[in-house]
């Protein structure tokens, strides 16, 4: 039996959100401060392509703070690859935890299918 899922991303796992900037070729994040242009924010600092300030992953509060001036300062697409890449990463450390097996097909959207095998059984 299969079921559809919709998730509501918070960004809360430091290892999941590493996991996601490798997957997506980025430098790792760092814990730190950033002065973006609305203020200072501290958190874990990850850095995306083209963008002119740091994106702030606040974990504990699964926050995130960044200031891409709606779009002049960055792509939004980058976070919301972010957001995908976290979202899988936290799904498969999760699944493994529990022994699970896990299948993940890209799809020709851009969105990511994951399937997950309880005891064996699809």
């Amino acid at each position: 039996m299969s079921h559809i899922v919709t998730i509501e991303t918070q960004l809360r796992d430091p290892a999941a959100i590493a996991s996601a900037c490798r997957r997506l070729g980025l430098v790792e994040p760092v814990f730190g401060e950033a002065e973006l242009y609305s203020g200072a924010a501290a958190g874990l600092l990850v850095r995306l392509p083209g963008w002119l300030y740091p994106v702030v992953i606040d974990a504990a509060a699964g926050r995130v703070r960044y200031d891409n001036f709606e779009g002049a300062w960055g792509a939004p697409e980058h976070l919301d690859r972010l957001t995908q890449a976290y979202a899988v990463e936290k799904a498969r450390i999760e699944a493994r935890k529990r022994g699970c097996i896990v299948i993940e097909q890209a799809l020709a959207d851009g969105s990511i299918k994951l399937t997950i095998s309880v005891g064996g059984a699809s």
